[in-house]
């Protein structure tokens, strides 16, 4: 025997970790961490539960210590360690955690702020009634039973669990290449959605969604879209898109401050605050003043963020939406134990599986009950052959010899079997009064009509179901209560630039390349002819060659020395001081080496209409807007451009407008839109203005009704002249003097459409920048020189100009 016992085996080590693995994985899967389909329990949770009922603890008993609970669960069912028991009672007590708790916790039991729960020699605990319903009917032979570990007591496999608790109440496990995430629901919806599978069994999952609105999280919180909910109730797996419940509150003031009513399920909110803050501090969030958590036990869940007066507080919760727990994902996988199996269900699946357990469960009960109804008819039916026979039974038993000699006689005179003749021996004297006979006639009769009511039961499907049904809007008449979760249709994702604090920008690009962006503020008006103040530090052979006022929220598409376009969003330039030289354009678009930007201009995403391109040598082209809507990173090919020709401007325009050239030498042309057809991005284009030889386009720009023409020179004179004044021609000619310009004041560098309300900013070469009214600027006719805008001392000259708008409230 010895040599038996010590005997070793040889065997190959993949065969041996193979076979153990398996076996260890189905340890877990089986035995540890996924619920049954039938009680939505995992094992511990169901001996603890048992455990407690076994110590009489339900919802109108006293509590007791939790370390008995789990002492008794321990040492009887489940022989792990006792912080893995506690931890699992604990969870069934929290209501953050559980939809219906399940268990009666008194003493701390954990927070929503991940405070852990007190030592369990200090809590106490009892069932909750809901978890009541799991074990009505155990003692009635509805489940089977298994041997404990040690194979001294019986524990039962399933609960008969008459509420839905894998649905109402979710669960999460993770075991060997698998898990599941099982969310919450609403009672009374999944009660519904049974009664209508009970009376068509065909109903697929996505009709059941007329009574499954989505998960019910007991913290609350929204379920963004249904597209999510409709996948996990169909293929039994989706990711939720969970956001807080927030408020904006506003004051007359304008003060806006956000309050946060409810978290999604699972979020710690002290992380929470805490993660805020440091986005705050971090400087990725901006525009928060106060944050304070005024959460308490009276008022519930509050926690309030104040934002400053200038910044929307749209713009701040998208932000916190966007990088905090404020909105999270729930992946939901509707993982559990079929018959011992894993197996991934639908929403019909689930509810389906439950119904069959619980008609197994009703099946099961109903022929308990008549097997106990027909043995006490069987027993009733000897004691009135007794009572019918009362004189006879007394003088037999009186005559007998022995208790065995008058069952004996019992039996052969009046036909009875064991069973019978031993009951009328243990009758009682007092029930041979008259009264009690007729107790035990009218007993006999009513468990007839029970068997016979049973027998209907176990025969009858209809009234199988039925009394499922009746069962089940019980439990929804005594645990129902209303929706907590709120769905709401899908919104577009957060988009990048509802993050963003919309402000009026400057954008400055160089000659060489260089791009960055101002807050327009930094920029104060003065009156015409001042000096300006530094801009923009450039380097040696490098100067300022665009500029335009723009906001963080728009987009710029630049235009290249190849005719190529790149999209270029405005917030992904970074922002610089007047100083900083910049960061090069090249690493925010894929330019080609040799190629560099030269025009750029501020349009929506969404914009409708065309753009009209004009070249130095004065040729124009218009193509639709909507082909540049799909500019790939490497740019797209936006006009053909002839050899020492390169673009001058860009501009949006729609049917009725008009446009205006304007040359070095001060010539003007204004010709309608509709001159110039549409064409594709491949074309070269026609002709706008003819030039003279050595003359070059300096502006373009689209006209307006009650405009002014802004003409301003290389070294910084200039004047507004109204539109009326430039006549209407056809595209191609030689156009009209539009500023007489001299050695004094240079060729025309700037031209623009403007209005007296607006502001602009005059830029140099070398950085400098001037911000001035344009109703500080003298009206002039045409042919005049204008007088000094800006003061401008050579070598530098004027390389850009950009026109805005300036809101009545602004300085």
């Amino acid at each position: 025997m010895a040599e038996d016992v010590t005997r070793i085996v040889p065997t190959l080590i993949e065969e041996e970790m193979k076979r153990s693995y398996i076996d260890y994985s189905m340890s877990v899967i089986v035995s540890r961490a996924l619920p049954d389909v039938r009680d939505g329990l995992k094992p511990v949770q169901r001996r603890i539960i048992y455990a407690m009922d076994e110590l009489s603890l339900r919802h109108d008993k006293p509590h007791k210590k939790s370390a008995r609970i789990v002492g008794e669960t321990m040492g009887k069912y489940h022989p792990h360690g006792e912080s893995a028991i506690y931890d699992a009672l604990v969870r069934m007590a929290q209501p953050f955690n559980m939809r219906y708790p399940l268990v009666d916790g008194h003493g701390n039991f954990g927070s929503v702020d991940g405070d852990p729960a007190a030592a369990q020699r200090y809590t106490e605990a009892r069932l909750t009634a809901i978890a009541e319903e799991l074990l009505v009917d155990i003692d009635k032979e509805t489940i089977d039973w298994l041997p404990n570990f040690d194979d001294t007591l019986k524990e039962p496999t399933v609960l008969p669990s008459r509420i839905p608790n894998l649905l109402i109440n979710g669960s999460s496990g993770i075991a060997v290449g698998m898990a599941t995430n099982i969310p919450p629901h609403n009672l009374g919806e999944v009660v519904d959605a049974l009664d209508a599978l009970i009376d068509n069994p065909e109903l697929s999952s996505l009709e059941l969604m007329q009574y499954v609105q989505g998960p019910d999280f007991p913290t609350g919180a929204l379920v963004v879209g249904t597209d999510a909910v409709r996948s996990l109730y169909t293929t039994g797996r989706g990711i939720l898109t969970v956001r807080a419940k927030t408020r904006i509150e506003r004051e007359r003031s304008g003060k806006q401050t956000i309050i946060v009513d409810e978290l999604p399920y699972q979020v710690n909110k002290a992380r929470l605050i805490e993660s805020i803050a440091t986005l705050v501090r971090d400087k990725k969030i901006q525009g928060v003043t106060d944050l304070r958590d005024e959460s308490d036990k009276k008022e519930g869940l509050r926690i309030v963020i104040e934002v400053r007066r200038d910044v929307e507080a749209e713009v701040v919760l998208n932000q916190l939406f966007k990088h905090t727990n404020l909105q999270t994902s729930f992946g939901g996988i509707m993982l559990a134990l079929v018959d011992g199996r894993p197996q991934v269900l639908n929403l019909k699946g689930m509810l389906w599986h439950y119904l069959m357990h619980r008609k197994d469960v009703v099946i099961r009960r109903t022929k308990f009950e008549l097997r106990k109804a027909e043995e006490r008819a069987h027993i009733l039916a000897g004691l009135v052959i007794a009572l019918d026979n009362l004189d006879e039974v007394i003088a037999l038993i009186r005559a007998s010899a022995t208790p065995q000699a008058a069952h004996q006689g019992l039996m052969e005179r009046f036909g009875l079997d064991d069973i019978q003749a031993k009951a009328i021996l243990d009758m009682r004297l007092e029930r041979l009064t008259r009264l009690e006979r007729d107790k035990i006639i009218e007993e006999r009769r009513q468990l007839l009509k029970e068997i016979e009511y049973l027998k209907a039961v176990l025969g009858s499907e209809r009234m199988l179901m039925g009394i499922i049904k009746k069962e089940l809007r019980d439990v929804k008449k005594s645990f129902a209560d209303p929706r907590k979760t709120r769905i709401i249709d899908a919104v577009d994702e957060i988009k990048e630039e509802e993050l963003i604090v919309e402000e009026e920008v400057t954008v400055l690009l160089t000659r060489m390349g260089y791009i960055k962006r101002m807050p327009l503020s930094v920029y104060r008006s003065q009156r015409r002819g001042g000096m300006g103040a530094t801009a923009m530090q450039t380097r040696d052979e490098d100067w300022v060659e665009k500029v335009v006022t723009t906001t963080t929220r728009q987009s710029l598409l630049l235009f290249t020395t190849s005719g190529k376009a790149y999209w270029l969003k405005v917030y992904d330039i970074p922002e610089a001081g007047r100083q900083a030289k910049g960061y090069l354009v090249s690493r925010l678009v894929q330019l080609a080496e040799d190629e560099r930007v030269t025009a750029m201009i501020p349009v929506s995403l969404d914009a409708e209409g065309d753009l009209f391109f004009v070249t130095k040598n004065g040729i124009c082209k218009r193509t639709p807007l909507s082909e540049f809507s799909n500019v790939r990173r490497s740019g797209l090919r936006a006009l053909t451009l002839k050899p020492g020709d390169s673009l001058i401007q860009v501009k949006r325009v729609t049917d009725g407008d008009e446009m205006l050239i304007a040359t070095a030498d001060g010539k003007t042309i204004r010709f309608a839109v509709e001159d110039v057809r549409a064409m594709g991005r491949e074309a070269a284009g026609v002709i706008g203005i003819r030039l003279r030889e050595g003359d070059t386009v300096v502006g373009a720009d689209s006209t307006v009704r009650g405009g002014l023409v802004l003409l301003v020179s290389l070294l910084g004179y200039g004047k507004v002249t109204p539109l009326e004044e430039f006549p209407l021609h056809k595209r191609g000619g030689g156009g009209v003097i539009a500023l007489k310009v001299s050695e004094k004041s240079g060729p025309l560098s700037v031209m623009r459409i403007v209005h007296k309300e607006d502001e602009m900013l005059l830029m140099t070469a070398e950085g400098i920048a001037i911000r001035t009214q344009v109703s500080e600027i003298k009206e002039l006719h045409r042919a005049s020189l204008g007088v000094r805008v800006m003061r401008i001392e050579p070598p530098d000259r004027l390389s850009a100009c950009s026109v805005f708008e300036v809101d009545d409230d602004q300085g």
